[in-house]
């Protein structure tokens, strides 16, 4: 398998779905026609850097933001210790990387040929200093990963003109199961959110992490319907990774991994207008985890490269190291070559932490 090929047919099928979503979008076909030459030509720059010995992921995940205005239970970030604290007037943290040194690494990623900068936390609308210099990078597709609480009109005014910028909304299922997770009164935030995205017909997401105790529900066809009719364009299926200890009875056992899969399969054929995607699910497809620069990597606030968000082990930081250098980093290698083809479900570098770890010290 091309791993190569296979990727640039997921991205080409991701934007025909958007395309659909738009249709009747003045400024979503506006966008589309911006992005897809952009997105040409980050694949043939990805190509040329191949031949050149380098291979660059279409995807990286920033985390911009230490962080947080909630609090939520089994949360990754926290677990890793990449969050300061829970409820703070201000999102960044002395050591974090400045807005202008984010929108350098954005650079030097496009320029490598990276199309999707995912940017994450902590909470990034914490980071308005780097969304809005994100703003001013329309070659680049910034899906936004927000717990919604935030998204006040300033950032509904900037998703709107900026329709590269794409606010990801977390959910846990329903109501009481988010609020459970993430606090009273978070699902009803969302919700509005999601109004105020829908009546300026804006595309987004909504990230839903999927634990044995809400499988049943959030993978029900008429869970992403509902979705749909709040006008959501994009859906992620997260697997629950129990990066909190006391939590490991909420993550999918092998059964439900091969639900997981099955029951995503099928509503990506019943939405053709939606985006879903399932993590680490899809990964299955592609040859094994996609962590370490294989598919993606990732930055933590203060310029940490690490394979993955949930092995947050860094060796290198974008502070004294190119972003090329890190990719051809004999740790990133090993990483890959640990985690390649070894996909039976679940998050193999997770599971696998004693062997990142002793790779990091060598």
């Amino acid at each position: 398998m091309n791993l190569n090929i296979f990727m640039q047919k997921g991205i080409a099928n991701i934007m025909k779905t958007a395309g659909r979503f738009y249709l009747n979008s003045r400024k979503g076909r506006a966008f589309l026609a911006r992005i897809i030459p952009e997105i040409t030509r980050s694949a043939a720059l990805r190509e040329e850097n191949e031949k050149a010995g380098c291979h660059v992921p279409p995807f990286l995940i920033a985390s911009i933001a230490s962080r947080c205005n909630l609090s939520c239970a089994g949360c990754y970030a926290r677990a890793g210790g990449a969050l300061k604290d829970t409820a703070c007037g201000g999102g960044l943290s002395p050591a974090d990387l400045s807005a202008e040194e984010w929108m350098a690494v954005f650079a030097e990623a496009a320029n490598l040929g990276t199309a999707f900068i995912l940017l994450a936390g902590g909470e990034p609308l914490m980071r308005r200093d780097v969304i809005t210099a994100a703003a001013s990078m329309p070659s680049l597709v910034f899906p936004v990963f927000t717990n919604g609480t935030l998204m006040d009109g300033e950032f509904l005014s900037l998703f709107d003109e900026n329709r590269h910028l794409i606010p990801v909304l977390s959910l846990e299922g329903n109501r009481e199961a988010t609020d459970v997770r993430r606090g009273t009164g978070v699902y009803a935030g969302v919700e509005s959110a999601m109004a105020e995205l829908k009546e300026r017909r804006i595309l987004f997401g909504v990230s839903v992490t999927v634990t044995r105790e809400n499988m049943a529900e959030v993978l029900a066809e008429s869970y992403t319907a509902e979705l749909r009719s709040r006008g959501c364009g994009i859906v992620f299926f997260v697997e629950y990774v129990p990066a909190e200890p006391g939590t490991e009875s909420l993550a999918l056992d092998k059964a439900g991994q091969e639900e997981l899969q099955r029951r995503t399969q099928g509503l990506k054929g019943r939405f053709s207008d939606t985006v879903i995607l399932s993590f680490s699910g899809d990964e299955e497809a592609m040859g094994g985890c996609l962590a370490s620069g294989r598919g993606f990597f990732h930055i933590n606030p203060k310029g940490g490269a690490e394979p993955c968000p949930f092995s947050p082990f860094a060796k290198e930081n974008i502070k004294n190291a190119s972003l090329r250098d890190i990719l051809g980093s004999r740790y990133f290698g090993e990483i890959r070559n640990l985690a390649a083809g070894n996909h039976t479900g679940g998050c193999v570098l997770f599971e696998k932490e004693a062997e990142v770890r002793a790779i990091l010290a060598g």
